[in-house]
């Protein structure tokens, strides 16, 4: 039987729906996944009956993020090369291989994402993570990276993470309602507007910020590398859930303490 595609890809009238599909790994985002999601953004971008693209993830999570520590994990595989001229990575030594397939599938494939030039809605559930201080306010952001904590739907609500939210068992609708009103939009419109807004986030430094951010991360992997077996995830998942574990008993204790 083969295997599902790790993205699935719908056009329903005028709103494609991509679909993240490795619900066992909670649709952690191996280099599969980067490239077929790009190769479902290209597609969207180049029909000219999408006016709006749907972005969800199948299972019970949205996304637990970037890959660091499944079976199907391949970031030492080569891929075909689209977002940026940095060489093929597999087969290099020391952080030559890292820096190089990072540049292209971090910075280089989410920047190709944010200047897809038509609306792209995340319906999100479960796991998802994109904490830092454009998304929400820097202290919250600093709180959420911090303690490594769960942040409810709610609170996202509350710190403007999210636009809307819904309960579980709500139908589609609640992402079809407003998907199909932008495809009402003339195309053109909603593409200037989206880059209108995107240029001034830019402009208060989301862009040179996110490359800052990129060369920590690095420093980051360097770490790992000297202190840990896994250059690229740092703990492995048992350790992290034991330390998320100890973190959530610590909160209770704490909190039992303060109520007496």
């Amino acid at each position: 039987m083969p295997e599902a595609p790790v993205v699935l890809y719908e056009r329903r009238g005028p709103v494609a729906y991509v679909t993240m599909n490795r619900p066992r790994y909670r649709n952690a985002q191996n280099s599969a996944m980067t490239y077929a999601l790009d190769d479902a953004f290209h597609r969207a971008a180049d029909d000219p009956e999408v006016r709006v693209v749907v972005l969800a993830g199948a299972g019970e999570h949205f996304s637990a993020g970037h890959d660091i520590g499944t079976p199907e994990r391949d970031a030492h595989l080569p891929f075909e090369r689209r977002a940026g001229l940095w060489w093929d990575h597999s087969g290099r030594a020391g952080a030559e291989p890292r820096f190089a397939r990072e540049s292209e599938v971090y910075p280089g494939m989410c920047r190709r994402r944010r200047e897809l030039p038509k609306p792209v809605i995340a319906s999100v559930h479960g796991a998802c993570n994109f904490a830092h201080p454009w998304a929400m306010p820097p202290r919250i952001a600093k709180e959420f990276l911090y303690t490594g904590d769960r942040m409810t739907a709610r609170r996202a609500y509350e710190v403007g993470m999210v636009n809307r939210v819904v309960e579980r068992d709500v139908p589609a609708t609640a992402t079809d309602l407003p998907a199909l009103r932008i495809a009402e939009m003339p195309g053109f419109g909603p593409a200037l507007t989206k880059r209108a807004v995107n240029q001034a986030e830019d402009l208060q430094g989301l862009h040179t910020g996110m490359d800052s951010v990129f060369g920590l991360h690095h420093l980051a992997h360097a770490h790992n590398a000297e202190t840990a077996a896994d250059s690229l995830g740092g703990m492995n998942v048992s350790a992290m859930k034991s330390a998320a574990t100890k973190s959530a008993a610590m909160k209770s204790a704490a909190l039992k303490e303060a109520n007496g």
